[in-house]
């Protein structure tokens, strides 16, 4: 039976902003099952596995590594919108203090499920040395879980928390010490953890990609404000790792590119590590979906609450390594990852010369809801999608509902409710840069159309680690150990495999550092991985559009001040990271 599972768990303090959380609430995981002493197991994990959707949420931990790379900027928007005491303004400045709410949000959620961990780990622990297998299994999860949580902050804040009892400080680990305590754990469960409960939950392929992770940043974490020292000893383990998860023969590539972030992507058997929503998790509440978009869209026509935030764009940088790599092609002409056109728009609409929402009541094209989809990708121009009328209602006709060029509603610009959304390439700080519209938009996942109102109760699976990954893993391993030409296989195989519609990225003929660096980030943009990306490659120094510090020391993130506050009563316990 799926079961709903509501546990109490005792508080246990790893010095969050509240310095010790108190972990009662209703935690929902349709696929942990159970009943009797399995639903002790189920009831155990769910509230770990459950929390990693807070913790990834857009102004958590998905944010913080978003916002300060040179992917995505987030514009006080039109003077009225998004300021939040200017959390992303100075997250993507690198102009962060111990008090920004971004970060002490995101240290909170991860913590928090760090914690929870724990506590499955101290509930499963004597099960499982009673001779519960079900419960053993479950323990290597939470393992597992924890070794990969404590690698975000790591990665973000220079420490990794070690903690093997509720009643027990946690002890603070850096440098070459933190990476030795993930790397085992990980290993102590690598060969004995599942194989075939993916991608919802720990499985040995995970184990295994994290292990690539690991072995692939620890230059940078056991240095990180020098030049990273990558040893050959570390990329062969990366080769290995990747290695068997390539060999195993239980992943492919998904043809289609955006498949992977659809509503039925759990299956998809790309997917080695994912969030499991599938109608339950309401707490992720879509926001991967809906955050870049425009308020005045509506993706789902069949729900009037479901729309945009105008939350970040795409940074003009960040688009332009699209348009070097492709030359007088247009980068939607070239590449399929880049953008996907769902929405057939007749050609005797498509030109709007003349028109606007004040005198195109006849411009617009008949749609069921439930053919309805937006167009995913890069946004570009002009969008389209169902109009509102004066009393909030989506004006019909005869095929379902009207689909019109969409009226920017949002905001107080001069185009408000007298010009359409037209996404601009300029996005800045500048009253010109921040309007509504400003900035061409990311939509890589898409609207659930299990959804019962458009955001709530999300079917998509939120990603955190697929195939794809381990390939470019390898072929960065392989290049910096010298063996160019497998990394440029590696890089092609990528590439070549999306090969459900045209256009199919043409393979490279060569491969450097900066192609592989550039690569990652037209297969992986959005996905929480270009802020790592920078760091590794030497970029995250550069200047971009309204980033010009050059500080090393904003490689990590300050360690929010409540935290260290909360520890004061214990004499040196946690410091706070240099350069803040």
């Amino acid at each position: 039976m799926k079961n709903r599972i509501i546990i109490a768990l005792f508080g246990i303090s790893l010095f969050s902003n509240i310095s010790c959380t108190d972990l009662n609430e209703e935690v929902i995981d349709e696929s942990l099952d159970g009943s009797g002493q399995a639903e002790a197991v189920s009831g155990a994990i769910a509230p770990a596995y459950g929390q990693i959707a807070w913790t990834w949420r857009h102004t958590n931990y998905y944010g913080l590594q978003l916002i300060p790379s040179d992917e995505a900027i987030l514009p006080y928007r039109g003077g009225t919108d998004w300021y939040d005491n200017g959390k992303f303004l100075d997250a993507h400045t690198h102009d962060i203090s111990p008090s920004n709410d971004l970060v002490g949000s995101s240290w909170n959620e991860v913590t928090k499920n760090i914690s929870r961990t724990l506590s499955a780990i101290e509930v499963l622990k004597p099960l499982a040395e009673a001779g519960d297998a079900e419960a053993e299994g479950a323990l290597h999860e939470m393992i597992a879980l924890r070794a990969y949580l404590n690698m975000l902050t790591l990665d973000s804040w220079g420490i990794a928390f070690k903690k093997e009892t509720s009643e027990e400080l946690s002890e603070i680990l850096r440098g070459q010490e933190a990476i030795n305590y993930i790397e085992s754990e990980l290993i102590s469960v690598v060969d004995i953890i599942n194989t075939n409960k993916a991608p919802g939950r720990m499985s040995q392929a995970a184990v295994w990609g994290l292990l690539a992770r690991l072995y692939l940043n620890a230059a940078v974490y056991r240095d990180p404000y020098g030049t990273p020292q990558f040893s050959q000893e570390d990329m062969k383990m990366v080769v290995q790792y990747t290695d068997n998860i390539i060999n195993s023969g239980k992943f492919s590539f998904s043809p289609e590119y955006f498949d992977l972030f659809n509503d039925d992507n759990h299956d998809n058997p790309e997917l080695i590590f994912a969030l499991d929503q599938r109608g339950v998790l309401n707490n992720e509440h879509s926001r991967w979906a809906y955050w870049s978009l425009a308020g005045s869209w509506f993706p789902r026509p069949e729900h009037p609450s479901a729309d945009g935030t105008d939350g970040p764009a795409i940074t003009s940088d960040f688009y332009q390594t699209w348009v070097d790599a492709y030359g007088n092609v247009d980068p939607a002409e070239a590449d399929a990852r880049f953008y996907k056109k769902n929405q057939d728009i007749p050609v005797a609409l498509q030109d709007l010369t003349g028109l606007s929402p004040l005198n195109d009541e006849a411009h617009y094209y008949c749609m069921a809801a439930e053919d309805f989809e937006i167009d995913r990708g890069i946004i570009r121009g002009v969008i389209w999608g169902p109009r509102k009328d004066d009393n909030g209602s989506f004006y019909t006709c005869d095929g379902g509902y009207r689909i019109y060029p969409v009226k920017q509603t949002k905001g107080n610009g001069p185009d408000k409710d007298v010009a359409y959304v037209n996404h601009t390439l300029k996005v800045d700080f500048s009253n010109q840069g921040r309007l509504h519209a400003a900035g061409y938009r990311a939509s890589k996942y898409q609207f659930s159309h299990t959804s019962p109102n458009g955001n709530n109760y999300s079917s998509v699976d939120l990603v955190l680690m697929r195939y794809a990954e381990i390939y470019l893993m390898r072929a960065e391993a392989k290049l910096r150990l010298g063996d160019n030409a497998g990394a440029l296989a590696d890089v092609n195989k990528v590439r070549t495999s999306r090969t459900a519609r045209a256009p199919i990225p043409a393979a490279l003929a060569a491969i450097d550092l900066e192609s592989l660096y550039r690569e990652r980030g037209f297969e992986l943009y959005w996905e929480g991985f270009r802020r790592g990306d920078q760091i590794r490659f030497g970029h995250y120094e550069d200047a971009w559009t309204e980033k010009t510090s050059s500080d090393v020391h904003h490689r990590l993130f300050p360690i929010p001040q409540d935290a260290i506050d909360g520890a004061s009563n214990i004499s040196g316990y946690i410091e706070q990271n240099a350069g803040y």
